[in-house]
């Protein structure tokens, strides 16, 4: 129906926020120029005076045109008025501006230009107590005048609410951004303290302090892998900084051992915890395990590969966590060794603590698993 230019431009105007008030403002000032070229151009009917029993009056020769009612072109100047008043974001100094402008035009016509006008309108109309009234010249002038005021105040009350309205809105999504920011570091926390599939548990809807979770698994493998040489090595002498820089060795170690979990092919293993050099992980405990009731078949139809996958990788850990012990002692000139223990089986696991919750595995298999460790020899992995 319309032209593709004129449609897009359209759109620009309807996007751009100056383009839209200064096309807006123009509309206004072009309509109250037309206005006011239509008042000059008014030329007062011709009259002939006649006499009759109420004394001398006055008859028009022909339409009187723009006479009849001159009011009616100050009330156009109100609407314009009203228009520039709703004008949003906006300043009130150029709604203002704008207003002084379609006044002082409108006022001026009237008061010089229309003179003749109204007073031969106020003569016709309040023939019969002239004396006594306000000419409608200045009448219409100061209710423009009026009007202005009013609109202005209403303009600046406006723009006034609109920036509460906005610095408001600002505030509202910064607090949206804060606490969007808040709950992403706590659900990072609280993946670092659980299990990513556990922190789910509690994440994911709203959970009591007193609930309990626990979980119970049928194919388990848990390996304890300590540093027994490492108590030789700790010294609290003022040489190791009163035992701190054997602290910052043994952190050094346990981030190594750490930093192997992110790792692709040790997906399905789950540290459980560190007990002094004692490096505590489980397999199995993930939905990546496809088992212990994660994967959509039952336990009898999984092959003995495909059930006991995690328990491969877990050794494959234990191997991993001994090829990076070697090498951090090289860097350090120590001689660290492990110590480890496998185990497979059935366990309870459960998160305990309302504060400072701790994941953690019980049962037989883990009492075996840690004796597989203690009675094991150092360097070699007991099974």
């Amino acid at each position: 129906m319309f032209s593709k230019r004129l449609v897009s431009f359209s759109m620009w105007i309807d996007r751009t926020r100056w383009a839209r008030n200064t096309w807006a403002m123009a509309a206004i000032f072009v309509l109250t120029m037309a206005v006011i070229a239509d008042m000059l151009s008014c030329v007062p009917p011709s009259l002939r005076v006649f006499n009759s029993t109420s004394g001398p009056m006055l008859e028009s020769l022909g339409d009187r045109g723009c006479a009849e009612n001159p009011k009616h072109y100050s009330f156009m100047a109100v609407m314009s008025l009203i228009a520039t008043a709703m004008l949003v974001q906006v300043s009130h100094l150029i709604k203002l501006g704008l207003m002084v402008l379609v006044v002082t035009a409108t006022g001026a016509v009237n008061i010089y230009s229309w003179r003749d006008i109204y007073d031969l309108y106020d003569y016709i109309q309040f023939a019969s107590y002239r004396t006594s009234i306000v000419p409608s010249k200045y009448l219409m002038t100061m209710m423009i005048i009026v009007m202005m005021i009013g609109f202005y105040f209403f303009a600046r009350h406006l723009e006034r609410q609109s920036r509460k309205l906005f610095l408001w809105k600002i505030g509202v999504h910064d607090q949206k951004e804060r606490v969007f920011e808040m709950r992403r570091w706590n659900e990072a926390l609280v993946t670092n303290m659980l299990p990513e599939h556990v922190a789910k548990h509690f994440l994911g809807s709203k959970k009591r302090d007193e609930e309990l979770y626990s979980q119970s698994y049928d194919e388990i493998g848990v390996m304890f892998a300590s540093i027994p040489n490492f108590s030789d090595f700790y010294t609290e002498e003022s040489i190791n900084n009163g035992g701190i820089e054997c602290l910052r060795i043994l952190n050094e170690i346990i981030s190594d051992f750490d930093s192997l979990l992110d790792r692709d092919e040790f997906r399905c293993i789950t540290k459980i915890k560190t007990i002094g050099s004692t490096y505590m992980a489980a397999s199995g405990l993930t939905p990546e395990s496809n088992t212990n009731g994660y994967s959509n078949r039952k336990p009898e139809e999984q092959s003995l590969i495909e059930r006991w996958q995690h328990l491969a990788e877990l050794a494959d850990f234990a191997l991993a966590m001994k090829v990076t012990l070697n090498n951090l002692n090289k860097q350090s000139f120590n001689n660290f060794m492990l110590r480890i223990g496998l185990n497979k089986g059935g366990v309870l696991a459960g998160v305990i603590g309302a504060r400072k919750p701790h994941y953690d595995i019980w049962g037989n298999t883990v009492n075996v698993a840690s004796r597989m460790e203690s009675t094991g020899v150092m360097g070699n992995i007991q099974v």
